[in-house]
């Protein structure tokens, strides 16, 4: 009877946010507990599989492309590392996964660097002029965007910027197969299931659907967006479709549909011109 209260208790606990103690103060959002981190695939269609069967036993997992190129999947909502241990450990004696890391939540009041990416460094050396002849005419060769990029990145000074990181998150998943959503536990969520990941990462727990997901955060307008603010489409507010990260530059990374690959759209596209209910900010 222990056994079976116990098992029920680790199960609840994958499937239902609890309260970390370090809540978001805007309602409906808050920081995200510990987590369970699990694979270390070349291959997405591994990371996918892996995904499908922990969602096949009710557990509302998810998976991404970590900087390295490699893909893991990550679940659970633990309020105590000992909790995520326990379960982790279940799920091995089950055999459903192979050795795990236990991702820890965001401290509250303190900088968080991009999960799936990190910004480079600054040099505090500065290189002897010769070399710096040298080295200037490397630069003018680089191409104009990955200039942008790397120049934009140098210059973010505050790391403590969560929509910035949510932005440069959801950017890494362009390209990855979209798989979730359907017909599993996270029926119903599609492209929210997407932006839902990405903010799960950056260690903050938003509503399931799109629909939940706009009814919370602050309103914002579409010449106020700012990166990581999530844009909301639709006939109208009381019917919206779909939901996308916005990355800047007019931009947004959005699963277009079940099956597709994650990509990067325009605001100012017809279809999407035409459909923009609006833009929530959470951080």
């Amino acid at each position: 009877m222990f056994r079976k209260l116990k098992a029920a208790t680790i199960a609840f606990c994958l499937l239902v946010p609890v309260a970390t103690g370090c809540a978001a103060q805007k309602a409906g959002i808050r920081n995200l507990g510990f987590a369970i981190q699990v694979g270390a695939f070349s291959d997405v269609r591994n990371a996918e599989r892996l995904t499908a069967k922990l969602q096949k036993k009710g557990i509302e997992a998810f998976y991404f492309k970590k900087e390295n190129g490699i893909y893991a999947v990550r679940f659970g909502d633990f309020e105590r590392k000992e909790e995520a241990s326990r379960a982790a450990r279940k799920l091995v004696s089950e055999r459903v996964i192979g050795p795990y890391f236990i991702a820890a939540p965001r401290p509250e009041g303190r900088r968080m660097e991009p999960v799936l990416e990190k910004a480079p460094a600054p040099s505090l050396r500065k290189a002897p002029p010769e070399r710096q002849a040298k080295v200037e005419p490397r630069k003018e060769q680089e191409p104009r965007e990955q200039e942008h990029r790397r120049r934009e990145v140098e210059a973010r000074k505050d790391r403590n910027d969560m929509g910035f990181i949510a932005a440069r998150t959801a950017e890494r998943f362009v390209g990855i197969p979209y798989r979730w959503g359907g017909d599993t536990v996270v029926d119903g969520m599609d492209c929210s299931g997407f932006v839902r990941a990405v903010y799960n990462l950056c260690g903050v727990n938003i509503p399931r659907t799109s629909r939940e997901q706009f009814r919370v955060g602050d309103a914002v307008g579409k010449d106020e967006l700012k990166d990581g603010d999530l844009v909301f489409f639709g006939a109208s507010e009381d019917q919206i479709t779909h939901v996308g990260i916005f990355v800047g530059g007019g931009r947004f990374v959005h699963a277009p549909k079940r099956g597709d690959d994650i990509k990067v759209s325009t605001i100012d596209e017809g279809y999407f011109q035409k459909r923009f209910v609006g833009a929530k900010r959470y951080f």
